[in-house]
């Protein structure tokens, strides 16, 4: 092969390496980082995981003891770009996410003590968000996010509406369980669904009935921002009752309580659970 030819074939070849080089250190196609963190600059997402209901074992940061927390589970892999390697710590990774942690309320726990492995954990509207930064003594060069959004999995129970109707007729009122909305919002989940058609059956089957949908919330949060939550929550209810199901909007008025009506002590994630509900209340 002439010496000309062999130039060229290594200027192709560097070529292609350095691109190659630089498509590595971008983001995997599909991947963002969660909605609740702002990754430390000069990192790239080299994968990441989304599980709809799985378990991870964290540190609770007040009780320095390992508990198991099952929910949506996030897992991300941060990779430092090759031009910054070694000018990152360990200690400036930990602190980009407990800084942030600390700044909704939350704690964290420095499992190594030496900020290799934090785990965290905090309130964020109606869930706990736990939090695990495992930098897997690399210096700063390559770290792992786990974040678990705790929630009960949804089971697969279908709400009755003949007791619905019962509970109205002798208390006034009846719970309901099992709508579900976004976190911190009012967008209501695609796995509410049971629960709703529901309502709507117990709706057409007693058609001189008028009921208040009430929303309800635990204490996590200001109470203003409680207040408005469960209000809008109410609201999207009704209107998936009239829009979806066609129930008349007269039979239906949407209110918000807050954490004004507990049935439970919001004490325990237990308790909370109990007190963010739905409630139909007869008019």
């Amino acid at each position: 092969m002439k010496k000309g030819s062999k130039t060229v074939i290594c200027l192709l070849l560097g070529a292609f390496s350095v691109t190659v080089l630089a498509l590595a250190q971008e983001d995997k196609e599909g991947c963002m980082d969660h909605s609740l963190f702002t990754r430390l600059s000069g990192y790239y997402l080299r994968n990441c995981e989304e599980m709809e209901f799985d378990a991870h074992k964290f540190y609770d940061p007040a009780t320095k003891k390992k508990v198991s927390v099952e929910g949506r589970k996030y897992v991300y892999s941060y990779y430092i770009k090759k031009e910054l390697k070694g000018k990152k710590s360990q200690l400036q990774v930990a602190r980009n996410y407990t800084n942030a942690i600390t700044k909704i309320g939350g704690s964290f726990y420095d499992i190594s003590g030496d900020s290799s492995r934090v785990d965290m954990k905090a309130v964020k509207g109606d869930k706990e968000i736990w939090v695990s930064v495992d930098q897997d003594n690399w210096k700063g060069n390559t770290y792992y996010l786990t974040i678990v959004e705790k929630e009960t999995m949804v089971q697969e129970l279908i709400a009755d509406p003949e007791a619905m109707a019962g509970d109205i007729s002798t208390t006034g009122h009846v719970a309901v369980y099992g709508i579900y909305f976004d976190l911190d919002s009012y967008t209501i989940k695609p796995q509410s669904e049971p629960a709703l058609n529901a309502i709507a059956d117990m709706l057409k089957a007693n058609s001189s009935l008028k009921v208040y949908i009430v929303g309800h919330t635990d204490m996590t949060g200001t109470f203003e921002h409680n207040m408005e939550l469960s209000a809008n929550r109410a609201e999207a209810v009704v209107n998936e009752m009239v829009n979806k199901y066609g129930i008349v909007s007269g039979r239906l008025k949407a209110k918000g309580v807050g954490p004004l009506c507990p049935i439970s002590t919001n004490k325990t994630e237990e308790g909370r659970k109990l007190n963010r509900r739905v409630d139909l209340v007869e008019m």
